[in-house]
């Protein structure tokens, strides 16, 4: 399996996974930094300019390798966001993180083309689609002519209507079969560096999610790295019958399993846990490993 990422020339190297930060902004009617404001976890929500930049400091300090910027809710039936609005939340954030932490690997979370083309135009490295090229056919193309590394998330729908639409024969022979079934069609478009997601969360129920985490090595098929995002979920939180404040235990939890099973990215709220995690299986994993 591929286990680097080329950013700009420069290998990123995936055999020890890393750990992608989760930042979502919005501007307030002030020009004032703030995070989406539907975001499902309070404590990501950034309320201004400088504690953007504390926050990206934060978890660039705790080991963060990728900074992932999204100005659109995409929890299940969340509103839409005009394309303007979007642009206008995210491409400051961007531009200014870029300009600050230039040794950070910023990401935008975008399913708009032009949204994705504008903001690798002000620094961003690479494009996370959650819509995996569903909501936007130009997305695809405009990746290839931009040259840079693709997360291709498994979906269906919308956020209004992906929780109609999961219903599958199988649920992980389909949702192979789709995700194989993009790659190729970004492979034949010259796209070379390709980040696969298995979409918890979006067009699939609390069951399938546990389903998919379980058999994510079966994944490795695809011969493209595998980044989980689980962190402070609903598959998580209403299992357990807390909030989502209280999930990081849990995610901790589901975080190891997703290591465990290959995941080459992890994408948290929560920073220092998550590279907690990832040094300890490191350990487990490579440890008297040849006898003494």
């Amino acid at each position: 399996m591929t286990k680097t990422l080329n950013i700009g020339g420069q290998l990123i190297d995936l055999a020890t996974p890393k750990v992608m930060g989760i930042l979502n902004v919005t501007p307030d009617s002030m020009g004032i930094l703030n995070v989406t404001p539907d975001s499902f976890f309070s404590g990501s929500r950034v309320l201004q300019v400088e504690a953007a930049y504390k926050q990206a400091d934060k978890m660039l300090a705790e080991g963060a390798t990728f900074l992932d910027v999204g100005g659109h809710s995409t929890r299940p039936n969340a509103e839409g966001v005009a394309e303007e609005e979007e642009l206008a939340r995210v491409l400051p954030v961007v531009e200014m993180l870029h300009q600050r932490f230039p040794e950070a690997v910023v990401s935008i979370d975008t399913f708009r083309a032009s949204v994705a083309r504008q903001a690798v135009a002000v620094g961003a490295h690479l494009v996370n689609d959650i819509a995996g090229g569903n909501l936007d056919d130009a997305m695809f193309a405009t990746v290839a002519q931009l040259g840079v590394p693709y997360i291709l998330m498994h979906s269906r729908g919308t956020p209004q209507t992906m929780t109609q639409l999961n219903h599958y024969d199988d649920l992980v022979t389909d949702v192979l079969r789709e995700l194989q079934a993009k790659i190729a069609q970004l492979r034949q478009l010259g796209v070379k560096d390709i980040v696969a997601d298995l979409g918890f969360g979006f067009a699939k129920n609390a069951d399938q999610n546990y389903v998919l985490l379980r058999e994510l090595s079966t994944f490795q098929m695809l011969d493209v790295p595998l980044l989980v995002g689980v962190s402070r979920k609903s598959m998580i939180w209403r299992k357990l019958d807390i909030s989502p404040d209280a999930a990081l235990n849990g995610t901790t939890v589901l975080n190891t399993v997703a290591l465990l099973n290959g995941a080459s990215i992890l994408r948290v709220h929560d920073v220092r846990e998550a590279m907690e995690a990832v040094r300890l299986v490191s350990l487990l994993q490579n440890t008297g490993t040849q006898s003494t």
